[in-house]
């Protein structure tokens, strides 16, 4: 059906050249308000009107006689009627729908990709800081940046998942004096220990459990770093290093238990100790974009739209937080990255138009808009009815660990998809370990296993499914599924290019639903051959796409449940 369907634009693009020169560039199908008036609508006419000086309805018909006149639609097209002031609905024959069946089966697992546009694109998300757990606010990152990596990839971009952390800084000093203080036996509580809202320490359980392993001289390994403890309770630096390392493997250990894999872990530190910083700087001044002012050094930002001047270099001589993440973006496009998406909190809502000045500033050839930013809300959970905000591990937050062991790696990414990333969610543990159609996740799956009881009650060669007779799929339950499958790759690309992986989870809750009416509505496993081969042949094409669509998202396709 994708393949007619491109036949047919191609063939609307002359009939409506044959109208008027140079509209042929502007041809393109909609989706009828009503299902009932068609499969395709055509609103060129209304748009021809006034520059042919006719009536819409005259050039409707012009091209209605136009469109009958090619073989194309003579071939794939039942009917094209006008209605209004000019529409044109065009419904197509059935055998025409039914072919999203062999096209489905024939790609299999590529079905909704297109080919390679070669361009290099990198998600940086998660970039949490080693201080602590990863909380259920990078669990909705790991999921969104997982997802959105996802779509890109079936768009035909190269794409390279990237976590970026700070390593230095006054977090990872909080993180070595608490450490410290749990190793000499202190703990929260204690008058030794920080107190306050403001105090510099991190009381989680967790902090007990590095100081008992850097005492007792453990080696411990992350993706990006090892470090063995010295069992020194002086070596504060390497009770720092022995905590950060600790802390990424406790991260690496939550991002597998999300099946979520970085090509790579990029220091802020090495921004530094590669001299991209003070680089950076340099091109902001030799480009005229700064001045000095109250002893600091000031970024003429508003240059490029942003509220106010930006401080860049403080008093004290440090830079800014905003400077790193400048010259880190700058980095990213030396690195061939054309495009570059960050999963952010929406708490950096304030940096976008900050680091974008400075990339325009620095003149280094970055393009407007560079990079694209996705902004998330916090996740509250609820948990028997109440809301649950504290983990004893963690000491003041859910962490991602506790959401996937209290349900299920699916549930956790499926939920945290589910909704636009802008809009605030509420994770219902309870709703999430339920097996019924009020769990979304549930519902999907068990469509897919589903129609995998079936196929492997029948037994056959799915192979020989490419080839049947499909002339026998004319219901209506069975049109309803012929047209979502034909709508995957669009609401794919559509999906990549709103960065909104939760139309897909909408998507696939609409298939699981129209083959659920499916099989209720007609036996699959009959007597007749034909009939039978037809419809094994359509739900095997559905589960296909379910498994699919599961797949962008990072969830499994059960083939029993």
């Amino acid at each position: 059906m994708l393949k007619i369907k491109q036949e047919l634009l191609t063939g609307l693009a002359t009939a409506l050249e044959s109208v008027s020169a140079g509209a042929g560039a502007k041809a393109a199908f909609e989706s009828p308000k009503v299902a009932a008036h068609g499969d395709f609508a055509v609103t060129a006419a209304m748009q021809l009107a006034k520059p042919l000086k006719l009536n819409p309805r005259q050039v409707g018909e012009q091209l209605r006689e136009a469109l009958l006149a090619q073989p194309v639609y003579q071939q794939w097209v039942s009917e094209i009627d006008i209605a209004g002031p000019g529409f044109i609905n065009i419904r197509l024959k059935p055998e025409a729908k039914q072919q999203i069946v062999k096209e489905v089966l024939e790609a299999g697992d590529r079905f909704g990709f297109t080919p390679s546009n070669g361009q290099r694109m990198m998600v940086e998300f998660v970039s949490a800081n080693p201080t602590g757990p990863l909380h259920v606010g990078h669990g909705r990152q790991a999921a969104l940046g997982d997802a959105i990596c996802s779509l890109y990839a079936t768009q035909g971009w190269d794409v390279h998942r990237e976590f970026y952390y700070n390593d230095a800084g006054v977090q990872i000093g909080t993180l070595a004096t608490s450490t410290h203080l749990r190793a000499q036996g202190f703990k929260p509580g204690d008058a030794e220990w920080p107190s306050g809202e403001n105090a510099a320490a991190y009381n989680g359980d967790y902090i007990q459990d590095i100081a008992n392993d850097f005492l007792a001289k453990k080696t411990v390994e992350a993706d990006d770093r090892s470090f063995t403890a010295s069992g020194d309770i002086n070596d504060l630096d390497g009770m720092r290093q022995f905590a950060v390392a600790y802390l990424r493997h406790e991260q690496d250990l939550d991002l597998q238990a999300f099946a979520v894999k970085f090509d790579h872990y990029y220091l802020e530190s090495s921004l530094y100790t590669s001299g991209r910083v003070e680089n950076t700087v340099k091109k902001l001044i030799e480009a005229g974009k700064t001045y000095e002012q109250d002893g600091a050094l000031w970024l003429k930002s508003t240059d490029y739209g942003d509220d106010k001047d930006r401080v860049m270099r403080k008093t004290d001589g440090s830079f800014t937080y905003f400077v790193p993440d400048v010259a880190y973006h700058i980095a990213k496009w030396e690195r061939g990255f054309t495009k570059v998406i960050n999963i952010q909190g929406t708490d950096h809502h304030g940096t976008i138009a900050r680091v974008r000045a400075g990339l325009q500033a620095a003149n280094v050839g970055i393009p407007e808009g560079y990079p694209d930013y996705v902004l998330h809300t916090m996740v509250r959970v609820v948990k028997g009815g109440e809301e649950v905000k504290i983990s004893k591990r963690a000491g003041s937050y859910v962490t991602l660990r506790d959401l996937i062991e209290w349900t299920s790696k699916d549930a956790v990414r499926f939920f945290l998809l589910s909704r636009k990333p802008d809009t605030q969610y509420t994770f219902d543990v309870d709703l999430a370990v339920q097996k019924n159609n009020d769990n979304p996740v549930y519902y999907v799956q068990y469509a897919h296993a589903r129609i995998c009881s079936v196929l492997a009650a029948w037994g056959g060669d799915r192979a020989i499914l490419k080839a049947v007779d499909l002339s026998a799929l004319e219901s209506a339950p069975a049109q309803a599924l012929f047209l979502l499958l034909a709508k995957y790759p669009a609401m794919l690309s559509d999906a990549a290019r709103d960065f909104a992986p939760h139309d897909v989870t909408f998507y696939l809750r609409e298939l699981a639903a129209a083959y659920h009416s499916y099989y209720d509505a007609e036996r699959i496993l009959v007597d007749d051959e034909n009939v039978k081969n037809a419809r094994l042949a359509l739900v095997a094409a559905t589960a296909q796409v379910l498994h699919n669509g599961l797949a962008v998202l990072g969830v499994s396709a059960p083939v029993k449940m």
